[in-house]
């Protein structure tokens, strides 16, 4: 197979410019997925829809990447790997073209889920084209450095968008996520090489993944982990002007100290993630529910804005490094199951998007953010102590 090939060391210059590219596909994918929550409000007025109607476009865009995720293993494997990444880059970024093209709510939801197939497939193939690059000892720094996309474009691809629709409107945050996913569609086209497809799955694969506890615990903890995540971070933007008194002026900047942090967060996911796997997530998730409780805590005044913008740093930093470190345990842990392990683990992190949206847009309503807020770190420490429990992997 072409994968033995592959995984040789040292690694060429090239298959790191691949693995770059990978990274900052991930990084155009998530942000345009995540792009409303920076743009909520704006985007509300301008589609007549209420801040909870217009965060319902995340719920639908997490469930229909989710279901294309599934699917994804479904593909027949006489399509060439390389050119179907390079094909759903493209897809994507026309669907964001699509988008500025609209002024309803049902043209707008029609664009997105566009880029919501492309989307599902694309993450379910990343990760196991990373095993097919880079030999197991570089594994965990090569998804640091992919799957650093998805933490980037969580906690800084969101301030950014946030601060171009504050320039210059929502359309042209969603032109420029179209033409980097464009560009780095060429960039795939140039430096990947050609790419093994993966043998065809029978369902006893499935069953076998399935009856696994290891990765059925994996798949447990992130679906707790990042529903609670996004129940909080999806209503981010109005939460911290109506919550904590920030200053719409002042949003973008507190996003982007937590997208800087987020990066830093992933630089020691890269560092320490091979080694210290468990200890490291465990750690984050306890760091990340103490941030997130902290700013759940009910009070007479607002925090002050530098405490609320350290809180938003470690819980940013927490959460790219569990980004990190639960796609490398699942990889490592799925053996030659890989593909279809993570087509199902990308299934249940988009799902668990849609269905943290769409809960922390109902629990805001019954219990404010607050209470949310409290409620999201809870589950953040229920899912640390699920991984606590479980068994590390082995470098092969």
């Amino acid at each position: 197979m072409n994968e033995t090939i592959l995984n040789v060391s040292p690694v060429p210059a090239r298959t790191w410019l691949a693995v770059t590219a990978l990274g900052i596909s991930a990084f155009s994918i998530v942000t345009s997925e995540l792009a409303p929550v920076g743009m909520l409000s704006t985007l509300a007025k301008d589609l007549n829809q209420t801040e909870s109607g217009a965060g319902l476009v995340v719920t639908a865009y997490g469930w229909i990447a989710a279901l294309a995720a599934l699917l994804s293993g479904a593909m027949p494997a006489r399509i060439p790997r390389k050119a179907l990444l390079v094909g759903l880059m493209f897809m994507l970024g026309l669907s964001c073209i699509a988008a500025t093209r609209t002024h309803s709510m049902s043209g707008f939801m029609s664009a997105r889920m566009a880029g919501a197939l492309a989307h599902g497939a694309f993450w379910a193939l990343i990760g196991t084209v990373a095993a097919q690059l880079v030999p197991a000892e570089k594994l965990g720094l090569a998804t640091s450095v992919i799957f650093g996309g998805v933490s980037a474009a969580s906690v800084l691809g969101v301030p950014l968008s946030s601060l171009i629709t504050g320039m210059t409107g929502w359309r042209s945050a969603f032109t420029a996520i179209s033409l980097l996913a464009l560009a780095t569609a060429c960039v795939l086209f140039w430096t990947l090489p050609t790419l093994s497809a993966p043998k065809p799955l029978r369902r006893s694969v499935y069953w076998g993944i399935f009856k696994n506890p290891l990765l059925l615990s994996l798949y447990g903890a992130t679906a707790c982990i990042i529903s609670a995540h996004f129940a909080a971070f999806t209503y981010l933007e109005p939460l911290l002007m109506k919550s904590q008194g920030v200053p719409a002026g002042s949003i973008s900047g507190l996003l982007l100290m937590s997208g800087l942090s987020g990066l830093v967060g992933n630089i020691i996911a890269g560092k320490l993630i091979d080694r210290h796997i468990k200890g490291l997530i465990s750690i984050s998730l306890l760091l990340s529910a103490g941030a997130l409780g902290m700013l759940g805590m009910g009070s007479a005044a607002p925090l002050p804005f530098w405490f609320t913008g350290m809180l938003l740093a470690i819980w940013g930093a927490g959460v790219s490094i569990v980004f990190v470190g639960l796609q490398t345990w699942l990889l490592r842990s799925a053996g030659d199951a890989a593909q279809p392990a993570s087509a199902i683990y990308v299934a249940i992190f988009n799902a668990a998007i849609g269905v943290g949206a769409l809960a922390g847009g109902q629990m805001l309503a019954i219990i404010g953010f607050q209470g949310m807020a409290l409620l999201a770190a809870s589950i953040f420490l229920c899912g640390m102590t699920i991984v606590l429990m479980l068994k590390v992997p082995r470098i092969i």
